[in-house]
């Protein structure tokens, strides 16, 4: 049975654990986004040595490009990204201490794997409510490669920011569940 949750970010390991697959989660923090651009420019950084612009233990990554804001709004519409496009790069961050990502679609095996072993979790927030997302954004900074544009890294403030467990920390996914429960109809 799911269940209805408030976190505060950034995460630890206690805050993964009692995440399940299919809870509905409303979190509240700092969340920082990262688009495939972003997370390779990530990876070049460590592979040079180079520190990354922000401490990744315990903090979560979502999958966005905000569209630019319109006068008096904070952030434009912020619907999530196919995840799948970071799942490259994915592995190394949750070495690193990465708590959790939010996006949509897929994973693949390796970010499973690495989400059970470093005890990581995935959100997906829903596509197509991107103006409902934003709204739950209630401040923003571009902290890193300003050049990517809405690509950029952020950090965001948020407040009851609605997302569901798709990938819990024990590789239970949301996802196979209702294929499983649909084929068996």
């Amino acid at each position: 049975m799911s269940e209805v949750r408030k976190i505060s970010a950034p995460l630890n390991d206690g805050d993964i654990e009692s995440l399940k697959a299919g809870d509905e989660v409303y979190i509240s923090g700092v969340i920082y986004t990262g688009r495939d651009a972003a997370h390779k420019r990530l990876i070049q950084l460590l592979e040079k040595g180079e520190k990354l612009p922000f401490d990744i233990k315990g903090q979560m990554i979502y999958y966005v490009g905000p569209c630019p804001e319109k006068p008096g709004q904070i952030i434009g519409s912020a619907g999530p990204t196919t995840s799948g496009r970071m799942d490259a790069y994915t592995p190394r961050l949750l070495e690193l201490g990465l708590k959790g990502m939010i996006g949509k679609g897929l994973r693949d095996n390796n970010v499973k794997k690495a989400m059970i072993n470093h005890k990581a979790v995935y959100f997906g927030a829903i596509g197509g409510a991107a103006a409902l997302i934003a709204a739950s954004i209630k401040s923003q900074e571009i902290i890193a490669f300003e050049d990517l544009g809405t690509e950029a890294i952020r950090r965001l403030e948020v407040e009851d920011f609605p997302v569901v467990v798709v990938i819990d920390s024990e590789g239970n996914d949301l996802y196979e569940k209702g294929i499983m429960e649909f084929s068996q109809e």
